[in-house]
């Protein structure tokens, strides 16, 4: 039977260690619910860590997870502090109070990623304070029952410690589990955006019929709210009160603007159908989807300010900090109707997605233009001003490439010998898809028939029914954009600029 070597008796110091761990992040996370979620260390750490990351291992992340991968990222971060909790323990055990030190430096760094996000301020710091000194404490007592008495080696029994530390554990867990579940009710604030009323739009959008081909597996036309793609860098939805939130358009302008939600949305709202492509989508990807949405012509609230001379791009910012820098050109041309949007097919904006305001850009990717959570335009140039993920490595301008895929029959699917129906999507955004053709097994190039749209800012689906014998059977697809531009097969991977090629899927006929 080992002993401590000060004397403690079989304590399970890596618990002890993980148990105080805990106790400290979960103490931060529990009172972050009541600061606001910049002050809640995993969200902040993992705000660094998503700023940190270069864009390959991004792709890699977003490739391997899809919308997933903030979930991944978060049990990622909860595994590494189990970790450093347990080797906390193991300082805490050969050299006290190194433990409790380590324990201090670990907070030390949490404080320094939350003062590090945008608009962190005093209180923020609060939860992260106090969660420290509570794991420290915790830590302390632990390593106190775990030692024998001054007076004689009957310190608590392994079984007292043992229990202890377990509890101190799940305490900590469930206070943290408890915080980030409290969190993201207040962020959603489902009352307030369910009692929101948008003004009904001026101009609305005229689908016509036969969007939808009508085949069963592919991808809808219109994209419901809940299946929408969601990639952004917010770990935590900014919960935003939508009678507080204000939005600022200066810089190179002869007036500044500021305007609220009911002076933004009292002006003549527009509806327009728009899909959103993001620039980390590879080749037959779902990181893209098509909704009407609801809002305000920017290129009328940038007339209003007056665009100085020399200005050509305008650098949005989010409530969480992130930005993009999108062309001023795609935001004032008369031809593509760049959106403020408060509204998301017929209903206020979900919280995931933007609410209460988020922009909305015809032909570019929403790593450039698509801005949620939208508090700040900036009227600058690219020569002066970088965004979010310009600064590390992406193309500055984002125009969306032309892009195909297959979505029916899925790949290594078994479908019936006969007349075989193949389907799916395709977009060039601003521009709009004049074809579709598909080649099966290195056949020539058949035209597929086509869906309608309304606009060329939307995406286009196409069918296409062939006789097949029983086999396997490769199939590949290519769309022709509206100025007769074939979308090349060259394959590239998304960075800098969005991933190119041909999307093919292979399938059995039986």
């Amino acid at each position: 039977m080992s002993t401590d070597p000060a004397g403690g008796r079989r304590a399970p110091w890596w618990l002890l260690g993980l148990g105080a761990t805990a106790v400290a992040v979960g103490t931060a996370e529990l009172l972050a619910w009541v600061t606001g979620p910049v002050g809640a260390p995993l969200t902040a750490v993992g705000g660094v860590l998503v700023d940190a990351v270069p864009a390959p291992v991004k792709d890699a992340a977003i490739a391997l997870f899809g919308t997933a991968d903030k979930l991944v990222l978060l049990l990622v971060m909860v595994t590494g502090l189990a970790g450093l909790g347990a080797g906390i323990g193991a300082a805490q055990r050969a050299n006290r109070p190194m433990g409790a030190v380590l324990l201090a430096v670990l907070g030390l760094l949490g404080l320094l990623a939350v003062l590090s996000r945008a608009g962190a301020g005093a209180a923020d710091a609060v939860p992260v304070v106090a969660g420290t000194a509570a794991g420290v404490l915790v830590l302390t007592l632990l390593t106190r029952a775990a030692e024998p008495a001054p007076e004689g080696p009957a310190g608590a029994g392994r079984r007292d410690v043992l229990t202890l530390a377990v509890a101190a554990a799940v305490l900590g867990t469930a206070a943290g589990a408890a915080g980030r579940w409290a969190g993201s009710v207040a962020a959603r604030a489902p009352a307030a955006r369910e009692l929101l009323r948008i003004p009904a739009p001026a101009v609305r959008e005229r689908i016509p019929p036969g969007t939808d081909v009508g085949v069963a597996g592919a991808e809808p036309w219109l994209t419901p709210a809940g299946q929408f793609y969601r990639i952004d860098t917010a770990l935590a939805v900014p919960r935003i009160d939508v009678a507080a939130w204000r939005l600022r358009i200066h810089g190179l302008v002869e007036r500044e603007l500021d305007l609220d939600f009911a002076q933004l949305t009292a002006r003549p709202l527009l509806e327009r159908a728009v899909t959103l492509a993001c620039v980390s989508n590879p080749v037959g990807g779902d990181l893209a989807g098509n909704a009407v949405w609801t809002g305000v012509p920017l290129r009328e609230l940038l007339a209003e300010a007056g665009v100085a001379a020399g200005a050509d791009m305008v650098l949005s910012t989010s409530e969480d900090g992130f930005t993009a820098g999108t062309p001023l050109e795609a935001l004032t041309d008369p031809d593509r109707d760049a959106l403020l949007a408060v509204g998301m097919n017929g209903q206020p904006l979900p919280f995931e997605h933007g609410y209460p305001v988020r922009m909305v850009v015809p032909g570019l990717y929403g790593y450039v233009s698509a801005t949620k959570w939208v508090v700040d335009l900036e009227v600058t140039r690219f020569d002066r001003a970088e965004a979010y993920w310009t600064v590390r490595g992406w193309s500055a301008r984002g125009p969306i490439k032309t892009a195909s895929r297959i979505e029916v029959p899925r790949q290594r699917a078994t479908v019936a010998a006969g007349t075989v129906v193949l389907a799916g999507t395709a977009w060039a955004q601003h521009t709009g898809i004049a074809a579709v053709q598909v080649s099966v097994d290195g056949g020539p190039w058949q035209e597929a028939e086509l869906g309608a749209v309304p606009s060329a800012d939307t995406w286009r689906q196409w069918v296409l029914r062939t006789e097949l014998g029983p086999g396997g059977h490769t199939a590949r697809v290519r769309a022709v954009d509206a100025d007769g531009t074939v979308q090349t097969g060259e394959q590239a991977p998304p960075a800098p600029d969005g991933a190119s090629g041909w999307h093919e899927r292979g399938f059995t006929v039986a």
